[in-house]
């Protein structure tokens, strides 16, 4: 359920709030990413995207456990409610996730983390191409390193809340995808990012600005195999772009560093062992079209 208020602030920004009640247990996530793009400010989280060419800031507020606040400024009322949209899709506060806990809640290995911790969420990202972007940027490195990379991106690429607000000023979101896609991948080899990586960024851009890969679309797997016959994409950065920029729960990331060592631990006892990605996946198997929420209760136990 959503109250909706609506007044435009001096300087011709409208400010839209809304209230919302989440459909199933939720907590405001404290961590807020090395990458600095989601800020939180006295238990205020607080974001800048964009409606197109239309900047928007987010924030949003949980005073009760049964009530969030979200708070959108931007020029017009279609760009306030789109980042409120897109937060909300980043969040998860609309998913109603009783069928998950209803299979799962004794389950012996996820068991105990839903009735501890029922609020956990996947950590996604607001807009599916940025799921898209970090992930070739996080290919095959740790994430302190890649952080760096985004943030050294953000900072000469990405856009600002416009005007000498000092308040938004330090607002970071990722270029355009019309931008990325005419960035020479020199310049991205100059953040620290490999050029394999750098040209495959460059050319995913290009397919998506192009409108040949739509993100936001209902045929996810087309765009996904699309995606894939980009040198550079694999199976573990579209996996990302699934679960993170596209809410699809169904999808693991069974290349991904954290579970390949935790399956491996699982299945052999050995602190050292390394699971292959087809152990991955047939250890999350029972989970069916909640593998990628359940992966991330067992990376929290």
């Amino acid at each position: 359920m959503a109250a909706i208020a609506e007044r435009r602030r001096p300087g011709r920004l409208v400010e839209l709030r809304a209230e919302i009640t989440p459909a199933s247990p939720f907590r405001l996530p404290r961590l807020t990413g090395a990458d600095r793009m989601l800020r939180r400010r006295g238990g205020v989280l607080e974001r800048l995207l964009h409606h197109g060419q239309l900047p928007v800031r987010v924030r949003v507020a949980q005073p009760q456990p049964r009530l969030l606040i979200f708070g959108a400024h931007a020029p017009t009322r279609a760009a306030a409610a789109y980042g409120i949209a897109r937060m909300r899709f980043a969040l998860g506060v609309d998913e109603d996730l009783g069928g998950f806990f209803a299979a799962f809640a004794g389950d012996p290995k996820i068991g105990s983390s839903l009735r501890r911790r029922p609020w956990l969420r996947v950590a996604r990202r607001p807009e599916p191409f940025e799921a898209l972007a970090w992930a070739i940027c996080e290919q095959l490195i740790e994430y302190e390193r890649a952080a760096a990379i985004e943030r050294r991106l953000l900072a000469r690429l990405g856009r600002r809340w416009p005007g000498a607000d000092a308040d938004g000023g330090s607002l970071r979101d990722l270029p355009a995808t019309a931008v990325l896609a005419g960035t020479a991948p020199a310049l991205l080899e100059s953040f620290d990012l490999a050029g394999a990586r750098a040209l495959a960024l460059v050319r995913a851009a290009r397919e998506v600005a192009g409108g040949r890969v739509d993100l936001h679309g209902a045929d996810h797997e087309r765009g996904w195999r699309r995606l894939r016959a980009i040198p550079g994409i694999g199976a573990w950065t579209v996996e990302m772009l699934a679960l993170r920029g596209q809410g699809r729960y169904d999808q693991l990331p069974a290349g991904d560093l954290g579970l390949l060592k935790l399956v491996g631990v699982a299945l052999s006892g050995d602190p050292r062992a390394r699971a292959q990605e087809h152990e991955v996946r047939a250890f999350f198997a029972p989970y069916g079209e909640w593998a990628g929420l359940a992966a991330a209760h067992m990376l929290a136990l």
